[in-house]
Formats: C-alpha cells, structure tokens, sequence
C-alpha cells in the first residue's frame, strides 16, 4: 500500500490529524523514499502534548519539519511522525528577544528579525528546513551557528511534558548538539532516538538596522544561488566539512561531480549536495552516499561524517 489512508483517524479529543501510511517523499526535500506507518499533524502545542501521552511505551517517534536533511529509505518508517511545519509556527518579538516555534522556517526567522531591527539571524535565511531542525543539529552557514544566538529553548518529551532549557545543559558543536546527562535522560543526534524533542527557541539578538540586515540577508541568497543547486531536489550539505577541509573539494578531487546512480546525481554545481532530477528512489541516494565516503576515505584517508540522517528500513 503506497497512498496515505485519508481522513482524521486521531482519537477522540485530539483536534490534529492523524494518517497511515503516509509517504515521506512528500515532507522530505529529496522528494524520495517511503512511508510512515503513521504521522500525526498536530494542531499547536497543546494537541501535540495530548497526541503524545496517547502513544504506548517504545513507540518510535520522529519530529519533521521540512524534512531538509533526512532521507527515509525505501522500506519505509516504523513508528510515528511528528509533522511540525504547519502547527509550531508561532514567532514573535518580546522585550528584545525573538521567541520562534520549531516549525517555523528558519529563513522566515532571518526575515523576521530584520524587519524587526534585529541583527544575528541573517545567516539563517541560507538553512533550509526548520527552527527546530536548526536546533537539533547547530545548523549554520555563511559563518553562523545556530546556538550562537539561542538563549533558551522548550523542549517537549514523549509523555507530553515541557520543559525550558538553557544553553548550558547542552554540549553544542559543530553540527552537533547533545543534552547532557540529567535524571536518565539523554539527547542523541538528531530526532531519534531522542526523549525530548525542540519545539521554540528564544533567540537573544542585537539591535539593527531593517534595510541594512535585509540587504545582508539579499546578498547571502544571492551567493546560495550561485554555488548551490537550488533548483533541484536536495538535501543541503551531505557532508560535514572536516577540520581544515571541505567535503566538497574531497569529493570533486576524488571525480565524483556529476556521478549519478540510478535517478541521483551528486551535483555538477557543488560536489556535497546530492541531487534529485527526476525518479530517484532513496537507495539511489543512499548509494552515492556511500559512494563518496569510500571513495574520499580511499584517495585521503578522511572518513567522511553525515549531515544528513538517513531512517527506515532498505
């Protein structure tokens, strides 16, 4: 069965939607692999906290926003997805600080912030996907990181319970963030399987000038444009750059640009963006992944680390 069963099939008393089967080709920005078998589209925070003490113990959860870094294989997601982009959209200025919900797209946010006067968020308008992916994995380019400008986030855990955490309770690197130990709790890279998950940040940034961030921010996509494939199905930066290096450079020196397998290429524009054209199914993907890390751990001897994370069964 590859269509979603349609129709509300959430319990009694919860207002978001629920389906079955629901493919991820359609929330993941590769626009490849299979389904879920369940996803939940919560209608705010409070129906998110309700949807969750519903599920039973050891129910594999997984948070998506734009899906911008995540490729689902074939095979399909066991468990249930929690879709946040439609729901966890809140943002507003209060007292100087910006508080976003972790749907919300962080480009919006740049945008936000500038028409607001507000200066440190411009490099977000080049992360693509969400807030709470940004969080989930100290998203940044053009010289910025995410938890750089963070001063406190709200999590949410699979018993519905929320709780507001500072920098200080994280160990925060490059694309890397872990909650450090605390009552048995622990968060791992990425989503899953994590127990608690970012649903809004509050963004401590500086005064600015609105037409001075918002041609920053017009310069910074113009520079995207330039040396990303936009215009076709991606997932980002496939790769972490490793220290003192670039994974693109590696794997263009390695005569990867423009590989394809199957219906992906890795790209002609840029050697760490893997791209859809047309039909690729994930393990295409997944295939040129591989690909590139045995290939730069050949010629160099660096072993290539993920940005991206790959889910579900082959």
């Amino acid at each position: 069965m590859n269509m979603a069963e349609t129709g509300n099939l959430a319990k009694p008393g919860l207002r978001g939607e629920l389906r079955k089967r629901e493919p991820m080709a359609r929330h993941v920005s590769w626009r490849a692999g299979g389904a879920a078998d369940r996803a939940y589209l919560p209608a705010g925070l409070d129906d998110l906290a309700a949807f969750l003490r519903t599920l039973p113990a050891g129910e594999s959860i997984h948070f998506v926003g734009l899906g911008s870094n995540l490729l689902v294989r074939d095979g399909g997601l066991r468990g249930t997805v929690i879709l946040t982009h439609r729901a966890l959209r809140g943002i507003r200025v209060e007292r100087g600080s910006l508080h976003a919900e972790a749907g919300v797209a962080s480009p919006k946010v740049a945008r936000y912030a500038a028409t607001h006067d507000l200066a440190g968020a411009e490099f977000l308008a080049g992360v693509p996907g969400t807030l709470g992916g940004a969080l989930a994995m100290n998203a940044g380019c053009f010289g910025g990181e995410t938890w750089n400008v963070v001063a406190a986030v709200t999590t949410i855990d699979r018993h519905g319970a929320l709780r507001t955490r500072q920098p200080g309770d994280y160990e925060v690197g490059y694309r890397h963030v872990r909650l450090k130990a605390d009552g048995g709790w622990r968060m791992a890279d990425g989503p899953n399987p994590a127990e608690e998950w970012f649903v809004a940040a509050r963004l401590s940034l500086a005064p600015g000038d609105r037409k001075e961030l918002m041609n920053k921010i017009k310069q910074l996509l113009v520079t995207r444009l330039a040396t990303q494939p936009l215009d076709e199905p991606n997932a980002g930066s496939v790769f972490r750059n490793p220290q003192g290096d670039y994974a693109a450079r590696l794997i263009e020196a390695c005569g990867l640009k423009g590989r394809a397998i199957g219906g992906a290429a890795i790209s002609a524009k840029h050697a760490n963006f893997i791209v859809n054209p047309g039909g690729a199914r994930a393990a295409d993907i997944e295939a040129l992944i591989e690909l590139a890390e045995r290939n730069v751990k050949e010629k160099f001897g660096i072993a290539l680390e993920r940005e991206v994370r790959i889910v579900g069964d082959a």
